[in-house]
């Protein structure tokens, strides 16, 4: 018992660390370090984010809300040319496995969420699925 006082004493940890977090983060680390850290991240999505404002930018069909110099690398905003056309493309977009496109409340449109962990084939999919809904209802 005696060992255990002095040793809770002389201890700065009060309480137990997040270890499950630390754990997460540790295995997010690696994955980063394996694709080529930083550098390598940002490269992957400035690909992805590429393919789908080309996308995008490659008809006049989808109307991106950002200015060219403006545009994010994790979260793309369009527009179609009408609201009925914007709910049936989150519509027809979740029956083909592309959920969460429907965009901000308030703003509307078209957001797809593309951050680091989201696959390079998950954009193509996307991509594929704009270009035949245009095809469709354009």
């Amino acid at each position: 018992m005696l060992n255990y006082a002095i040793h809770a004493e002389n201890t700065s940890m009060y309480n137990t660390p997040p270890v499950f977090a630390i754990y997460i983060m540790g295995l997010v680390m690696k994955w980063l370090l394996g694709i080529g850290g930083l550098d390598g991240i940002h490269a992957i999505n400035q690909r992805k984010a590429a393919k789908l404002y080309a996308e995008i930018d490659r008809s006049g069909f989808y109307k991106g809300h950002s200015a060219k110099d403006c545009r994010s690398l994790m979260n793309v905003t369009f527009r179609l040319p009408s609201e009925d056309l914007e709910a049936a493309f989150a519509k027809e977009a979740k029956a083909a496995g592309l959920d969460g496109l429907k965009g901000h409340r308030s703003v509307g449109g078209m957001r797809a969420s593309i951050y680091n962990a989201f696959p390079e084939a998950g954009i193509d999919a996307l991509v594929a699925f704009m270009q035949e809904f245009e095809k469709k209802k354009g």
